[in-house]
């Protein structure tokens, strides 16, 4: 009996060999006004999963999802941040530690593509200089329904050096795979090659337990009045 449990283990553990690390680990924030399908996009893409009728993200929530690309394992952390105005102090401190940004707005409602320059204000105001852009025109899937164009999309894109446009859709599952990995593979361009050669960089990777807020968000700020 002892012999056969002993066998057994040997075999259960050769069975459960550990998941090679990753390589790095990249925050991607997603921002846009409320209701064009920031959470929808995300948990399209973390979990294969749409929700009809998706309650407001109050503040920030995140998921992780690791990928491959380019040789190299990337765990991705995705922050989904809310875009009520009232929410705006909490959600600036994510901005400067994100290496990509997918400003989203909904091809139905006209509104969120005027709403676009407050947020590249935001962009401008905390995030770092060198993170990624990416515009998504979201719900694809209500064609019919359509107030702005896809030249519209474009057009604003082609104003902002480096930013790239897409539209997708959340319920149908177009486009959303590809929105997050090109924006990863345009982060690792970016790298150096001293950097991609390390299988490890302590500039880029920590393998310490997911953070619940990012380590330089401010402290808050006693004069700023509650909604």
């Amino acid at each position: 009996g002892a012999d056969f449990a002993v066998l057994t283990g040997g075999q259960a553990r050769r069975r459960k060999q550990p998941p090679r690390p990753a390589d790095f680990k990249l925050q991607v924030i997603i921002i846009g006004s409320r209701g064009v399908g920031k959470t929808s996009l995300m948990e399209r893409f973390t979990d294969d999963t749409f929700c009809e009728a998706c309650k407001s993200t109050v503040g920030v929530d995140f998921k992780i999802k690791t990928v491959e690309l380019r040789g190299k394992k990337i765990r991705l952390q995705i922050w989904d941040t809310a875009g009520q105005e009232r929410f705006n102090s909490i959600t600036s401190a994510y901005y400067r530690s994100a290496k990509g940004i997918i400003l989203v707005y909904d091809i139905t409602k006209k509104e969120t593509f005027d709403d676009l320059p407050k947020w590249m204000k935001m962009i401008d105001k905390y995030a770092s200089e060198d993170a990624e852009l990416l515009l998504v025109g979201n719900k694809l899937d209500c064609e019919s329904d359509r107030e702005i164009t896809r030249q519209q999309g474009e057009k604003f894109a082609q104003q902002i050096t480096g930013m790239r446009f897409c539209e997708a859709s959340a319920k149908d599952n177009f486009n959303v795979d590809e929105i997050f990995l090109k924006l990863v593979d345009d982060i690792l361009k970016k790298m150096p090659l001293d950097i991609l050669r390390n299988e490890l960089s302590n500039s880029i990777l920590s393998l310490q337990p997911e953070p619940e807020i990012p380590p330089e968000l401010p402290p808050p700020r006693p004069h700023v009045r509650c909604c």
